[in-house]
């Protein structure tokens, strides 16, 4: 395309924002609000995913040994943990140190456990590491068969409910946001067609002088497009803002290890991005779906 035809296109397109002036306010009212929701979604989900990553690096198999196990025995069993697969890492802990972890997490009332200090009746421990947090229970019961293991503990039963409300969590968030900007496709299609309909004697006439179907299609196109990124900006100055406050506010009164929000850098470039991709792809994708099915060309 030589580019005089592209400035035409271009202003053709813009020309046309302007004669339908309501048609073109309402269209990117539409994308704002459609935008401003999946904005949102998107915050949230992606903070819930990072809260949810930390929290599933944080599972772990504690591989409690047989007190009837020497040091070669303990060697072995370890030899067999590290053989099998998924196995990202495994940590020795004495019976000792479990005791002081004991006491140290139970703070002021931990100190009633010294007692035991000449008497331990804790184990050894191999505390292992997999791969993916999702291997863990594979690996646990694999783990429960070798000689010398007296419990395996990965906080059964938690853990899978764990697994479950995340991946249920993950995939509602997913849905919506589909469903948000499956919305904004449809009204910015919906419009195009209306001003399709408006401008038939146009397209007619060009269509009598020679006209192509891509040299009718383009204004269309680009009309499209400056709908939806232009619907994209407010959006994107909202979250930015109120993130930006948020996150200032909030940061200094969280103390919960795994409950931290994704830093706003290189966080919110990522998300107006996103939002100005999403914003440009479904104003094309609403006025090419619009040309295509009511456009008799």
């Amino acid at each position: 395309m030589r580019l005089n035809t592209l400035k035409r296109h271009m202003r053709e397109s813009m020309k046309s924002l302007g004669r339908n002036g309501w048609m073109t306010f309402a269209s990117i009212s539409a994308v704002t609000v459609t935008l401003l929701l999946v904005g949102v979604f998107l915050v949230v989900m992606f903070n819930m995913n990072h809260f949810a990553e930390k929290i599933e690096n944080d599972v772990e198999i504690r591989v409690h040994i047989d007190v009837a196990a020497n040091e070669q025995d303990k060697q072995s069993l370890r030899a067999q943990i590290e053989a099998i697969p998924k196995v990202k890492e495994i940590r020795y802990s004495s019976k000792e140190q479990e005791l002081k972890n004991l006491i140290k997490s139970f703070g002021e009332e931990g100190s009633s456990f010294r007692l035991f200090e000449q008497d331990n009746p804790l184990s050894d421990v191999y505390v292992v590491k997999t791969e993916k947090p999702t291997d863990t229970i594979k690996v646990a019961k694999q783990i429960e068969k070798l000689q010398f293991v007296h419990k395996v503990n990965y906080g059964q039963g938690q853990v899978e409910k764990l697994f479950s409300t995340l991946k249920v969590a993950r995939n509602v968030g997913i849905v919506l946001i589909i469903g948000l900007l499956f919305t904004a496709m449809f009204l910015i299609s919906n419009t195009i067609k209306i001003t399709i309909f408006a401008r038939r004697r146009e397209i007619e006439i060009m269509r009598l002088v020679g006209a192509t179907n891509g040299f009718i299609r383009w204004p269309f196109f680009l009309e499209g497009l400056w709908l939806g990124v232009i619907g994209a900006i407010f959006p994107i100055v909202s979250i930015l803002v109120v993130y930006y406050n948020i996150y200032k506010f909030l940061k200094p009164k969280i103390t919960v290890p795994f409950i931290e929000l994704l830093p706003l850098n290189p966080f919110m470039w990522q998300i107006s991005l996103i939002l100005l991709i999403f914003g440009a792809c479904i104003g094309v994708w609403g006025s090419m779906m619009s040309v295509r099915r009511f456009l008799k060309v």
